[in-house]
């Protein structure tokens, strides 16, 4: 790649290496911890349209619940489900995808009771029972259970989602172990507030079946893995840690868990447990065919369980509140400004680039910039349309902005671009401006990323 150097004296590899640039800034960077910090946070993911205005949209985003996302948090959730994702299915260890509803109708008593389904009665139907009159109290009771024990259900948690699915696939792998089942997607939880709408929160979830003799060793294994990719899209890896969950603190039949934490502003929280769950659940679920749970070992054990859930929604926040950087500098009138930039890992980073023009536009400038954006579009690179701008700004407020929204590069198209083919790139973490051809521009942003992928 043939690159002009705006500035003398630049090594050519400037921009090569800006991966390593992310990795050596990462290093540095400790974001503040403070209240202030908290309140530029929030109010940051709404001005650049991560998450929807709104006090109590802000709040649900803050507890880890779902809310309403705006353009960029939409992109960025995604991101994040498809490096979880990535690391489950695309790992060396053994694991399936599936995907079950979020609502189940029917009777299922055991199932419900033990995860603590959430039902969803008809209020009509309810009104109905109650204005009954030719009933005793006894029986007005007895069909209120039994009419809320078929209503349908909101599921709490994937795993009984997983522990479903175990036995045709356990037949699929021949009955060997080990092997988990991976899924994401919406569970409800009880609101605390007393408005009577369950929580929504967006989990992703593995369940992992391997002998007993194994699961202790696997659960160290996971919490290993789980951490390290955690740190691995995080500008200060040391933020997130994990610690083993007290004895009194054990859930149902759990004999061991550990928690991925994150150390927000306001306090440390988990976005991630993982449990060594013994054989007893899959046992309830499946205690018609015990004989189809066996596996083919020679001792005809049941295999044990360890769960890893993950809170996509606080991992979320997490990411984005790791990488804000805060940076103190002075304007053209020798003001002192803040400049605040999201530097999100390239991986997960919303938008790779932003297309804009220079002064003084032509048709034939916009022309260029769709056919870029169409080019990059085809080859799955986020670009931001900046060259639809209403109001021209100067191109400082303008990287500003970009920074803001955790956007890697921005490319400027000018006059010059149309006589030679060259444009201005600039990039967020290095603030370093340079020239390179147009043709040239998605090679060089399918490299970075790639490279970023392998660091």
């Amino acid at each position: 790649m043939f690159i002009h150097l705006v500035k003398k004296g630049l090594p050519k590899c400037a921009f090569r290496c800006t991966p390593r640039v992310w990795q050596h800034v990462r290093r540095l960077c400790c974001p503040p911890t403070n209240l202030d910090h908290t309140r530029t946070l929030l109010q940051l993911f709404v001005d650049r349209h991560f998450i929807s205005p709104g006090d109590t949209n802000m709040e649900l985003f803050k507890r880890g619940r779902g809310c309403n996302y705006g353009p960029l948090g939409t992109e960025l959730k995604e991101n994040v489900l498809h490096q979880w994702w990535r690391s489950m299915t695309g790992s060396r260890d053994q694991v399936f995808g599936i995907n079950t509803p979020s609502c189940s109708t029917g009777s299922h008593d055991a199932a419900r009771g033990q995860w603590g389904y959430l039902a969803v009665p008809d209020p009509n139907n309810v009104v109905n029972i109650l204005e009954e009159t030719e009933v005793s109290r006894e029986q007005l009771a007895q069909n209120v259970h039994m009419f809320l024990q078929t209503s349908p259900m909101l599921r709490t948690s994937l795993i009984p989602g997983s522990l479903e699915q175990f036995v045709p696939i356990f037949e699929m792998v021949n009955r060997k172990l080990p092997f988990g089942i991976a899924e994401t997607g919406r569970c409800f939880q009880s609101s605390k507030d007393g408005d009577g709408c369950p929580a929504e929160v967006t989990q992703a979830s593995l369940v992992w079946f391997c002998s007993s003799r194994t699961s202790s060793q696997w659960l160290d294994h996971w919490a290993r893995q789980r951490l390290k990719w955690w740190r691995k899209f995080a500008l200060a890896p040391s933020d997130f840690s994990s610690s083993d969950v007290a004895l009194d603190e054990l859930e149902g039949p759990t004999s061991r868990g550990l928690k991925i934490f994150y150390k927000f502003p306001w306090g440390q929280e988990p976005v991630e447990v993982l449990w060594s769950r013994g054989d007893g659940e899959l046992l309830q679920m499946h205690k018609e065919a015990r004989s189809k749970l066996q596996s083919r070992d020679g001792r005809k054990s049941i295999p044990h369980v360890v769960s890893i859930t993950g809170n996509v929604n606080r991992g979320l926040l997490a990411f984005l509140s790791n990488s804000l950087q805060l940076h103190k500098r002075e304007d053209t009138k020798q003001k002192l400004q803040q400049r605040k930039v999201l530097k999100l890992h390239p991986l997960l980073a919303p938008v790779k680039v932003a297309l804009g023009i220079s002064r003084g536009a032509t048709m034939e400038l916009r022309k260029v910039c769709e056919g870029l954006l169409q080019e990059l579009k085809e080859s799955k690179i986020s670009a931001w349309p900046g060259y639809l701008e209403t109001s021209p700004s100067p191109m400082d407020q303008l990287n500003s902005k970009y920074d803001e929204m955790g956007v890697l590069f921005t490319a400027v198209i000018s006059e010059n671009t149309l006589e030679s083919g060259l444009l201005q790139i600039r990039s967020r973490d290095t603030t370093i401006k340079e020239t390179m051809h147009i043709s040239e521009l998605k090679n060089f942003l399918c490299r970075y990323i790639s490279a970023a992928d392998n660091m």
